[in-house]
């Protein structure tokens, strides 16, 4: 298959790895010739290191209808509402072949917004990429998208994942609520004084054979970020999705997690060191008040 991703940031390089591992010719754009540069790079050394010799599979551009012309499935990863995306799915159809996929791998905008600006909205699809431990795709069918767009979707996300799962375009993909649901419960429990940061992630790294706990990952993928996406869930999906008060707390404070350097964690580089905050299960005079 060929590969359009349209993007530069951390998703479409995530998205352009797991094509090029699985043996997809992926065109990568963006709107700066020194943006597509560095994520052909990244992508590059990504595989490198595995191995996997990328240079003849992926190649960029700053030209959309260059990037899209002989595309299979067109990929978005840039834009973040549904008017948007509207916007950018009406401007690819004029570019791309009658039986040409297109997609967004944006999670928290809605693929059936966005193919309502389509004459031909039954080739809308969406896919959520997560990569670690093992590639993943959720492939996100609208209500429009037909049986036939659906099953090439299913058939893309068979070949560049371990694994894959369809689910229905709705707020937050299942993936993101699952890990966002135990986040909340892990943060409210340090909150509550039930146990500390570290037995929390303990725990949950033993009985669930983790390799990372729910607050360690909410570091490593932005504090700032987890606390928007339960904010936007909560909005549309109810107050079970309300940022706890010490969430909130440590974003207004600039704790952010790994980036900043503390969130939960106090962090030396890729490395979280030791807990930010106090135990509360320590005697009082014991206690490391010192964040």
């Amino acid at each position: 298959m060929n590969i359009a991703v349209l993007g530069a940031d951390a998703t479409a390089r995530e998205v352009a790895a797991a094509c090029v591992r699985a043996g997809e010719r992926v065109n990568l754009h963006a709107g700066e010739v020194t943006a597509v540069m560095d994520s052909i790079d990244t992508v590059e050394r990504r595989l490198g290191t595995d191995g996997i010799e990328a240079s003849d599979r992926i190649e960029g551009t700053t030209g959309l209808d260059a990037a899209v012309a002989d595309a299979d499935i067109v990929v978005d990863t840039t834009r973040s509402d549904a008017a948007a995306l509207q916007d950018r799915f009406a401007e690819l159809e004029e570019e791309i072949a009658e039986e040409t996929l297109v997609a967004s791998a944006v999670p928290a905008v809605s693929v059936t917004s966005a193919a309502a600006g389509l004459r031909r909205p039954g080739r809308a699809v969406g896919f959520r990429f997560h990569q670690p431990p093992e590639p993943f795709v959720e492939v996100v069918l609208a209500e429009q998208t037909e049986a036939v767009a659906a099953d090439r979707a299913s058939q893309f996300a068979e070949r560049v994942a371990t694994d894959w799962i369809a689910v229905r375009d709705t707020p937050g993909n299942v993936s993101a609520r699952l890990a966002l649901s135990l986040e909340v419960v892990a943060v409210r429990m340090v909150d509550e004084g039930v146990a500390d940061v570290t037995a929390v992630d303990t725990a949950f790294e033993h009985l669930y054979q983790g390799e990372i706990g729910p607050l360690e990952r909410a570091d490593r993928l932005g504090l700032d970020q987890r606390h928007e996406a339960l904010r936007s869930l909560a909005e549309r999906l109810g107050p079970r999705f309300e940022p706890p008060p010490l969430l909130t707390a440590l974003v207004e404070a600039d704790k952010t997690g790994l980036d900043a350097g503390e969130g939960f964690y106090v962090w030396e580089g890729e490395t979280p060191q030791h807990s930010a905050l106090a135990d509360p299960t320590a005697p009082e005079d014991h206690r490391d008040l010192t964040g």
